[in-house]
């Protein structure tokens, strides 16, 4: 067995199983797993839009259910939909921003309202093309694709994560929207609960509030702010809200009855997001509890540079979480 080292300050150690095994980006894990699939399945589709997620793809036999449509998004819904009307499962691959909005109109239409089981894989969503600009920016996708009915919405928060919830999108009989990032995150404890579609994952449990997140970075703010949040001696449950649609409305409703309420934390606009998802749903079943959102305000986050960076720059960091928890709890009513 091949040793691997680190090098450390001139020396060499053993590399942890976590550096032999590296995070990998969501979207070369889907793409590796899609063409699996599709020598499992002959019903599978590739319908790409000149990503070139898919360059090098040694296809084999299945080379002829590889279609590279071009940049032409709202036909790529519409050749999506005829295939899947005459018996395919087309997986269908753009940039989250261009699938939210400038193919809506066919996703509403053409698959959403037929009830089609097209799988639309959406990379770079929220701010993960920050280095592209404002015109690259997803922070509308969740709020327009959890509105149309028959859609249901996920998205993982790491590496495992991204090959489950594929695996039990793929047998879903309706259309599915997977966001997916850019590049590579650290992937989640090995020890936390498998992620069902439906299902909130919990990664922590306390009781004086909910911090609700949604994305891979969002999700390690949150268990960031969580463990910030303990040095104070203020336990909190924090919930990965993978599935955006459907909503785990029995989670959320253990979660309004904590004191210091429920947090959000979402690479999103604060309209029509996982914040506004959340809210409408406690405040139906539960009312009476403080959603506090921490999501991009009402403004096109300005100019370029890192993921990270631009999180930062628009207020999604664990200090926001951290003031909100506390601010909720110093003004809870008493129960």
């Amino acid at each position: 067995m091949t040793t691997t080292t680190v090098p450390v300050a001139g020396h060499d150690r053993q590399a942890s199983p976590a550096e032999r095994a590296a995070p990998r980006a969501g979207r070369e894990i889907y793409r590796d797993a899609l063409v699996e699939l599709m020598r499992r399945d002959e019903r599978v589709v590739c319908l790409d839009s000149d990503t070139g997620l898919f360059n090098g793809v040694e296809w084999g036999d299945e080379g002829s259910r590889y279609v590279n449509v071009g940049i032409a998004e709202q036909g790529l819904m519409g050749v999506a939909a005829g295939l899947a009307k005459a018996g395919r499962i087309p997986y269908v691959n753009t940039m989250a921003t261009f699938a939210a909005t400038r193919a809506l109109e066919a996703v509403k239409l053409d698959i959403a309202l037929n009830n089609l089981p097209v799988r639309i894989v959406a990379t770079h969503g929220g701010l993960s093309a920050g280095h592209l600009g404002a015109t690259h920016h997803s922070l509308e996708d969740l709020g327009v694709m959890r509105m149309l009915p028959n859609m249901t919405v996920v998205t993982p928060a790491d590496g495992p994560s991204t090959l489950e919830l594929l695996s039990q999108a793929h047998a879903l009989p309706g259309p599915v929207y997977v966001r997916l990032g850019r590049k590579a995150t650290p992937d989640l404890a090995q020890d936390v609960p498998p992620v069902v579609i439906g299902r909130a994952q919990q990664l922590r449990e306390g009781a004086a509030a909910t911090l609700v997140a949604v994305g891979s970075l969002p999700v390690l703010t949150a268990l960031d702010a969580a463990d910030r949040l303990a040095q104070e001696g203020i336990e909190v449950t924090v919930l990965n809200m993978h599935s955006v649609k459907p909503l785990d409305t029995e989670a959320l409703t253990t979660a309004a009855r904590r004191p210091g309420g429920i947090v959000t934390i979402e690479e999103h606009w604060a309209a029509g997001g996982l914040g506004s998802a959340v809210a409408e749903s406690v405040c139906r079943l539960v009312g009476g509890c403080s959603v506090r959102p921490v999501a991009v305000r009402d403004h096109f986050a300005a100019g370029t540079g890192g993921h990270g960076h631009l999180l930062a720059r628009n207020g999604i960091t664990s200090d926001a979480v951290v003031a909100h928890v506390n601010t909720a709890l110093r003004t809870s009513l008493p129960a």
